[in-house]
């Protein structure tokens, strides 16, 4: 059974950084995406951005030049660098898998009902 689970949220002020981390388990197939989400109070769930095992990325265009997201896929960890954070960027972090695919496609990894697997979640707050 797959396992993800995130660390490395918290609170900073506008203009700092975060780098998530989401440690996967029981990941296997080499063909995957993998997805960060994120979900602000009152707001639906939002992807922010995607890798598949190639290294092949993808982001939303309010992050691109901002946050980062790379993977390490010997140790199947996921990581969310996030740079020049603004206080609309707080929200419930998640990562997100799908495997059986050969790349993220081009809307799959945007929707939340296309990847079974989830984390629990890691929180950031940005404010002054």
């Amino acid at each position: 059974q797959v396992r993800l689970v995130e660390s490395g949220g918290g609170s900073v002020q506008p203009g700092g950084s975060l780098r998530l981390t989401c440690a996967a388990s029981a990941l296997t197939d080499t063909r995957r995406c993998l997805v960060w989400f994120r979900q602000a109070p009152g707001k639906e769930r939002e992807a922010v951005a995607a890798i598949d095992h190639d290294g092949r990325t993808k982001y939303i265009e309010s992050v691109k030049g901002r946050f980062t997201i790379s993977h390490d896929n010997t140790a199947s960890i996921l990581y969310l660098q996030m740079n020049s954070l603004q206080p609309e960027d707080t929200a419930m972090y998640y990562c997100a898998a799908r495997t059986g695919l050969p790349n993220c496609g081009a809307t799959t990894w945007t929707r939340p009902s296309m990847l079974p697997y989830w984390g629990q979640g890691t929180q950031v707050s940005v404010s002054s």
